[in-house]
């Protein structure tokens, strides 16, 4: 059995008269191990081929969770208009040793001013997901499984991600009735967004298959909240149900961390939905601003809390807001966040920090530290 995030991977670049040198075809091979039935591992297949051309060819992969409902495991031909995937042909579509492999070629025009192009990347913190209802995971005896599963949400953030960086996972208890606690704990770890989910349902069915012997079939329920670091307020809320076949003893103990787990029919639909996750993720976030904020100054030089990594360069020129907070007629705090004529160009980029000096040298003296900073965009 393979790895959901295995394929074959070939590009062929064709140039018209006509077309731009970037538009390009991509023929690619996903893969999916068969859970429930050949049509649907061949649907997942083809979403694998789909999203791995998108990630290759350096185009918007936020833009597929718009894509993956208009797919059809019965169709060989797709043409989407207003979207950086054209065409998409299916060439062949195959099962071997109960894994559906789908072969097509992708036509792409990958945009150079998306959202992910322009911003810097958002740093975004985990916390361990909880289980609603521990009991339910007698079976396997599986209770670290939300553990486990927001580490591998933590690597795919982390290696796959377009518009985020993971700064880790956190043990501290997220809870959206504590927006103070969320802000505090978003601060002390650098944190742009919290991501924290619960595990509603890991019930199992238990069937038999042609030849009489029993299959079991899992639930994998989870309802996940995103959280913005500045205000502590819930920005996102999604909820995600997927079944697979629970191929263990019903009395064995199954360690979820291992590399035998994570290749399981079950481990593989947990894989594949933490992809989805990024990919709802990538769709709701991208486009929202990143502000790298300041955390030392010294005369003219400014450090701010972005570097390398979220894809600072040397000489990248960003515009300074001013912030600040007030008391609100009803006697609540406010933040309030004021433009202001400073401008500054990064000098040194160090892996997650940036040191930028002052455009305007007379006005250095009134900026703060915790003040923002955004990204200019060159034209």
């Amino acid at each position: 059995m393979k790895n959901v995030g295995t394929i074959l991977l070939s590009l062929f670049l064709f140039i018209f008269g006509t077309v731009p040198a970037t538009a390009s075809w991509y023929e690619v091979t996903g893969s999916a191990a068969v859970v429930s039935s050949e049509s649907q591992a061949k649907l997942y297949a083809l979403e694998d081929a789909v999203y791995k051309a998108i990630s290759f060819s350096g185009a918007d992969i936020g833009s597929i969770s718009n894509l993956y409902p208009l797919l059809d495991a019965q169709r060989t031909e797709f043409q989407f208009t207003n979207h950086e995937v054209r065409y998409i042909l299916v060439e062949e579509q195959t099962v071997k040793n109960n894994v559906a492999y789908v072969k097509v070629r992708i036509d792409i025009y990958p945009s150079t001013s998306g959202c992910q192009v322009e911003q810097y990347k958002k740093t975004v913190l985990v916390s361990n997901i909880t289980l609603t209802s521990p009991q339910q995971a007698v079976m396997g005896q599986i209770y670290q499984i939300g553990d486990d599963f927001a580490q591998v949400l933590n690597k795919q953030l982390d290696k796959e991600s377009h518009s985020f960086i993971s700064v880790g996972t956190t043990d501290y208890e997220i809870d959206k009735n504590y927006p103070t606690r969320l802000k505090m704990i978003a601060e002390d770890n650098n944190a742009q967004y919290i991501i924290a989910g619960n595990i509603t349902d890991l019930t199992a069915t238990i069937a038999a298959d042609s030849s009489g012997d029993e299959v079991v079939n899992r639930q994998f329920a989870m309802d996940l909240s995103v959280f913005d670091g500045e205000t502590g307020n819930t920005i996102m809320n999604r909820n995600y149900r997927e079944i697979a076949r629970w191929p263990f003893p019903r009395t064995s103990q199954v360690d979820t961390q291992s590399a035998r787990f994570w290749a399981s029919t079950y481990g593989e639909m947990l894989l594949r939905l933490s992809r989805h996750v990024m990919l709802d993720l990538e769709s709701e976030l991208s486009c929202k601003i990143t502000l790298p904020e300041v955390i030392s100054k010294s005369d003219q030089i400014v450090m701010m809390n972005l570097g390398r990594i979220h894809g600072v360069q040397k000489g990248d020129k960003l515009q300074l807001w001013h912030t600040g907070s007030f008391i609100d007629q009803r006697g609540l705090s406010r933040n309030k966040v004021t433009r202001s004529d400073i401008t500054l160009t990064v000098d040194r980029v160090y892996e997650t920090e940036a040191e930028l000096s002052v455009d305007q040298a007379e006005l250095a003296d009134s900026i703060q530290i915790g003040d923002v900073m955004h990204k200019q965009i060159m034209k």
